[in-house]
């Protein structure tokens, strides 16, 4: 069984990969190639050297990626995503990936952060017993949970106020900054997470997949920022689902403006209006013990858990 680096001209084969995943694992998400080749210009990817696909013949039965954080404070806590076809599976092309991608890990990671701590972060569904297995046997442990919570557009979503003092407008461009501003201070406090650096943003907000018209960005009378929902819709779920299902990528309130209602007025406009443009779901990812909770406020507003994933860490220095 050979291997390749993952390059632009796989982009169908890697596509056909994850679908045929996707039909199995249940993962609730969908890449079509468009999505994939976002990868090949993520500033945080090296995909030369920090990706893996393997092959029979001309099919590609498994793939394995790396992705840098920003930061290795207190630890560089390197994300791998990877994934095997369910028709090969027990052969043991997922250790073997696994194994290369410490190997990668471990001679990027000295490049970048040199001599700093580093763990390797896997993940995979609560019910995936195979993946479960392999991370145990490679000596990962769970480290945290985060769930993929829907809701039905079928009715009209619960009204949220805005508060007094709080201007909303949805985004634009010369919003980014601000976005950006609200996202890292938001998360400051959230497991694993760490600043997103600017260019990285501006690939998120230039994707094909951004919603502009359901982003909003809050703030007070001022115009400083408050408060921030971003939203993604991806066509390849469209195409394999039947209906569109608005997902929102980001929540996020500055600390100081917290316990207001303000995200929760954001989000309750952005579904209302997507439900009235002809969204049918919408979805969003949280972790499972949010110091915000998270998880309770987006349940008042009609979400409910419908996955669980779990993250496994492994220190490698």
């Amino acid at each position: 069984m050979r291997t390749l680096p993952i390059s632009a001209d796989l982009l169908p084969q890697w596509a056909g990969l994850l679908a045929a995943c996707e039909a199995i694992d249940n993962t609730g998400e969908h890449f079509g190639e468009a999505d994939l080749a976002e990868f090949l210009i993520d500033p945080d990817m090296d995909l030369p050297r920090g990706s893996m696909s393997a092959w029979d013949g001309p099919e590609m039965v498994g793939d394995c990626l790396l992705q840098f954080r920003p930061s290795a404070q207190p630890v560089h806590q390197m994300r791998c995503y990877g994934d095997v076809h369910p028709q090969y599976r027990g052969r043991g092309i997922g250790s073997r990936l696994l194994a290369w991608a410490e190997g990668a890990a471990a001679e990027l990671h000295t490049e970048r952060y040199g001599a700093r701590p580093l763990a390797l972060e896997v993940q995979c569904q609560a019910g995936n017993a195979r993946a479960l297995r392999l991370f145990a046997q490679h000596g990962y442990r769970e480290a945290r949970r985060f769930y993929t919570m829907a809701c039905d557009l079928s009715a009209p979503p619960p009204d949220r106020p805005v508060p007094e003092g709080v201007k909303i407008a949805s985004f634009t461009p010369d919003l980014s900054a601000d976005a950006l501003l609200v996202r890292n201070e938001a998360f400051h406090d959230h497991w694993g997470s760490a600043d997103t650096a600017p260019d990285r943003w501006e690939l998120q907000i230039g994707s094909e997949a951004f919603r502009a018209e359901y982003s909003l960005l809050g703030t007070d009378d001022a115009g400083t920022p408050l408060s921030i929902v971003m939203c993604y819709e991806f066509d390849a779920a469209t195409a394999a689902t039947g209906h569109r299902d608005l997902h929102v990528w980001l929540v996020g309130t500055r600390r100081a403006a917290r316990g207001r209602g303000i995200a929760s007025a954001l989000l309750a406009r952005a579904l209302a209006a997507a439900r009235a443009d002809g969204f049918v779901t919408a979805s969003l990812g949280v972790d499972a013990d949010s110091p915000t909770g998270a998880v309770g406020v987006y349940e008042r507003l009609g979400f409910t858990v419908t996955r669980t994933r779990v993250t496994f860490l492994r220190s490698l220095r």
